[in-house]
């Protein structure tokens, strides 16, 4: 069975689409939060409404953006220059302190619409550039994978967010997702592929060592901020009582 020049039954399919809902889901945690804190303020019978349209205009935003990156990342360089800057984002997501504290509840249902699709796109960089680096330039699976994990995003963000707190390890996965979505960029780059296509033995050691190196420099980066947190805390301590 074919749609749009894909076999349904293949993995292939699957594996891509998996891949670009995984990582909708992974990114898209704090976009939930803010959707959350931006119809906070409203009344019950509008909150729903808020969500329900701000989620849709981020979503058509986020579709045409997207499409746009596809585009984009088809010019000489730009796909391994997205694949560099997706290795920085696998990176922060280790090591991101998060704040949403700049997020206003919107007072009418307009107001909160319009905060929730400015949010999102101003956060939705990282996404974006991720879901078409994922896509290997298919327009196709970049809406289908939308379709799918926005509304997943959106009513079961709580729930994720609650595993993501139990399963910690969840989260240098998705790291380690983000390192291969952005190494396989590099190695697809039009200027590299002739190279990394004769050599794949060292196509899947530079993917390897990319994932490596991203999820070691997340947690070797995190050891020191806890150390550097743990340090500051007892110099701050009050000093125990003497008898």
């Amino acid at each position: 069975m074919e749609l749009f020049g894909w076999d349904l039954l293949s993995v292939d399919f699957w594996s891509i689409l998996m891949t670009i809902v995984f990582i909708d889901l992974l990114l898209a945690g704090d976009n939930a939060i803010v959707i959350g804190l931006a119809a906070r303020n409203l009344p019950k019978n509008l909150q729903g409404k808020a969500v329900f349209w701000g989620t849709a205009g981020a979503v058509i935003i986020r579709v045409i953006a997207t499409m746009l990156v596809v585009s984009l990342l088809k010019i000489p360089f730009l796909l391994a220059i997205g694949g560099v800057l997706l290795i920085w984002i696998a990176y922060k997501l280790l090591v991101q302190e998060n704040n949403h504290g700049d997020i206003k509840a919107g007072t009418t249902l307009w107001g909160a619409i319009r905060t929730i699709v400015i949010a999102d796109a101003a956060m939705g960089l990282d996404n974006v550039i991720a879901v078409a680096g994922a896509a290997h330039g298919d327009y196709f699976l970049v809406v289908l994978g939308l379709l799918i994990s926005i509304p997943i995003v959106v009513w079961g963000s709580t729930l994720f967010i609650k595993i993501i707190e139990r399963y910690p390890w969840i989260i240098y996965l998705g790291s380690g997702v983000l390192a291969y979505t952005a190494a396989k960029m590099i190695t697809h780059e039009g200027e590299f592929k002739s190279y990394f296509s004769s050599n794949p033995v060292f196509s899947w050691i530079f993917i390897a060592t990319m994932i490596v190196l991203v999820v070691v420099a997340g947690v070797w980066t995190n050891a020191i901020k806890a150390r550097h947190a743990h340090l500051k805390k007892t110099q701050t301590s009050p000093p125990l009582a003497t008898k």
